[in-house]
């Protein structure tokens, strides 16, 4: 408690100022911003580029099918729509935030993208010879793989920050995360095929340490507008059931052509169904955890019956987490997580950076092959001598920088977003799209008229056939 009141002593905000940034003016300069940066710095790989008919006469390509477009673009696909219409939709449950949550979405994913294509270029694929950073269509597939470490950072603010606050923690966000999975992938040589270490961890806690940093003492003067109703359910259901369904190509998205990617596949799909089965079982919540935890191992011989074991122990944690502990995180440790990514993101997450430890420890010839262990675990180059149980300790490396890079990262932001130039929400007007949103007015209820219903249209008729019954008795 005395750490967290001296880091906000460090960071408090003057009680009044005049002074706000407007949104408009951030958009508009943002984005002549990245028109400049992308005309300095981006241009289309060779696979892009209208030389590829050269390229593919030099490199002995005998058809255009063999094109990274063909074989990229359909995970590339699923991959987006899990950002815009997954990811946006999952967070509607608020009662009245509804396009908040899709339109702030959709601002923070469009602004992302951009700063991670450049952020992730300048680290993982700037040409040395021209200074330029070639982009394709696995750039794309990893640039929303960033977004997606924000929107998950997102989910345990939501309500809570302003359009312009949420930018401003995208900008870092996406920051530390290029340089953080620098570190973790290429410095490290961890693996990390689905991202439980490098975009869930990191995003969950980057997000917790932010909404730790901005507590509010009296955000229950919008308690009425923190829960959920029937239709904002059903809005979150259609976002849930994107997520489930294309989680097995969120996690294969990048890995190797052939047997990893397949394999990356096999072992989501099953897990997501393991952990269905294991939410129901264990409470009515749904928890979204069931595609994070085999994500770090998706590619790894886990073995079918092990991604059953995963979809299943995460289940139970997950759904636990929304009961107990989420309601202690609250009230012990003061962090207000709104859509519950402790639960959903951060344990699934380190769960699955432990698994993807472990079985890299474990692996041997006898199970993978001498080429199979090569291949999957990329043990090329200077990794060459590198053993699978090393390859275990670089693992649970990875796991611990994503930590701090997460944990640090947020407190840092937090102190940030803390200046009052940013125009953060009363607390008494959280959860509220009026802030923000000129919304349409209600409907009018209009009194059902019940003689035009189908099933008393003969009323009159029956009614008059009765009245002259009883005359003639």
């Amino acid at each position: 408690m005395g750490c967290r009141q001296s880091f906000r002593q460090c960071c408090d905000r003057p009680k009044n100022t005049n002074v706000r940034i407007s949104l408009p003016a951030v958009c508009f300069v943002w984005q002549i911003v990245m028109i400049i940066l992308f005309g300095i710095f981006i241009r289309y790989d060779q696979e892009s580029d209208a030389h590829w008919a050269e390229y593919r006469k030099f490199q002995n390509i005998s058809s255009d099918i063999e094109n990274d477009f063909y074989f990229r673009y359909p995970s590339f696909q699923d991959v987006h729509v899990m950002i815009f219409v997954g990811f946006g939709f999952l967070m509607t449950f608020l009662k009245r935030y509804s396009f908040s949550a899709v339109g702030f979405n959709f601002l923070i994913a469009a602004f992302g993208l951009q700063w991670a294509l450049l952020m992730q270029g300048w680290f993982q694929s700037l040409d040395p010879m021209d200074g330029k950073i070639k982009i394709s269509m696995e750039s794309l597939i990893n640039a929303d793989f960033c977004v997606a470490s924000c929107l998950i950072a997102y989910g345990a603010v939501l309500g809570k920050l302003s359009p312009v606050q949420l930018m401003v923690m995208t900008l870092f966000g996406i920051t530390l995360y290029a340089v953080d999975e620098f570190i973790i992938l290429n410095l490290i040589h961890a693996r990390d095929a689905g991202g439980s270490m490098v975009i869930h961890t990191f995003g969950a806690y980057y997000g917790l340490s932010i909404s730790w940093m901005l507590y509010r003492p009296n955000l229950d003067q919008s308690k009425r507008l923190n829960g959920s109703v029937y239709h904002s359910d059903v809005f979150a259901m259609i976002g849930t059931l994107f997520l489930w369904m294309f989680w097995p190509s969120f996690n294969s998205a990048i890995t190797d052509h052939g047997d990893g990617q397949h394999r990356a596949a096999i072992n989501t799909y099953l897990a997501l169904a393991s952990t269905v089965l294991t939410t129901v079982a264990i409470s009515n919540l749904f928890g979204l955890s069931w595609g994070v935890a085999v994500g770090t191992a998706a590619e790894f011989m886990l073995m079918p019956y092990g991604s059953l074991i995963i979809g299943f122990c995460c289940g139970i944690i997950s759904t636990l987490g929304y009961i107990y502990i989420t309601p202690f995180m609250e009230k012990y440790l003061k962090i207000q997580d709104t859509c519950g990514i402790h639960n959903l993101h951060a344990m699934p997450g380190v769960i699955g950076g432990i698994v993807g430890a472990v079985t890299a420890a474990a692996a041997s010839e006898g199970v993978y092959g001498k080429a199979g262990l090569i291949n999957t675990f990329d043990f090329t180059g200077k990794w060459k001598d590198m053993v699978p149980s090393r390859q275990g300790g670089h693992q649970a490396a990875g796991l611990c920088i994503a930590l701090c890079f997460g944990v640090g990262g947020g407190i840092i932001v937090g102190c940030i977003l803390r200046m009052p130039i940013w125009g953060d929400a009363p607390d008494d007007n959280c959860f509220d799209d009026e802030l923000y949103w000129e919304l349409p007015e209600d409907e009018e209820s209009i009194p059902p008229i019940l003689e035009d219903n189908n099933h008393m249209r003969n009323r009159d008729v029956t009614e008059s056939h009765f009245s002259m019954e009883q005359s003639q008795n």
